[in-house]
């Protein structure tokens, strides 16, 4: 056990593998660079950093057992997390047509107020529901409660995340641009990838809907 943590290595593998599932947040900011820019990009990652920290903050401030001990509030997040992303599924799927018919961008409603990445990319992550269950059913669990420096336990799984996810968002960042130039030229390639990713946010709306704290 490491600084009260109780299985650092299951929680880093678990956490890699949380961070690559996609999700609004990746795809935001990969629109933006796409868009604007490795700088925008980066803004909006900041946005996304931001938005799990203070996810993090309220996972460790007991949001969490407030979840469990209060189930309407639960059901309520869990629905409005479901019909977002489904929302967005629609969304991509409907940009999808557009382009396969040669109309649209690529994924235009991906990027809600993209002129304030920072902004927006804050929004997408507090309303992310992938990044609330993981920080009110995963994140908790790798702390030992007996621990008397439970603040240092945390602070190293914060890191750990945001280490994983500026990773990751800088890969995303640093391919937008170059994807987007070749999506650019196969309209038809651009208008499946597009249909492609809103078919899985679909999906994981669906399974957010049946999912449970545990």
């Amino acid at each position: 056990m490491i600084y009260g943590i109780t299985d650092l290595t299951t929680y880093i593998l678990g956490t890699v593998f949380i961070v690559l599932l996609p999700g609004p947040n990746s795809l935001y900011v990969m629109s933006v660079a796409s868009r604007w820019g490795v700088a925008a990009g980066y803004r909006g990652a900041c946005g996304v950093f931001a938005g799990d920290a203070i996810l993090m903050l309220l996972s460790a401030g007991g949001a969490a057992s407030l979840l469990k001990t209060t189930p309407a509030l639960f059901l309520a997040l869990k629905y409005a997390g479901a019909a977002y992303l489904t929302w967005v599924g629609i969304g991509l799927l409907r940009s999808a047509v557009a382009t396969w018919r040669g109309r649209g961008e690529l994924a235009p409603e991906a990027a809600p107020d993209a002129s304030r990445p920072f902004r927006a990319a804050l929004v997408i992550s507090l309303m992310n529901p992938k990044a609330i269950l993981f920080f009110v059913s995963f994140f908790i669990q790798f702390v030992d409660p007996a621990y008397a420096h439970p603040e240092l336990s945390f602070l190293l799984l914060g890191a750990i995340v945001q280490i994983c996810s500026a990773a990751y968002l800088s890969l995303l960042i640093f391919g937008g641009a170059y994807l987007a130039q070749q999506f650019r030229r196969r309209r038809r390639l651009a208008a499946a990838g597009t249909g492609s990713v809103g078919g899985l946010f679909l999906g994981f709306g669906a399974k957010l809907a049946s999912a449970s704290l545990g």
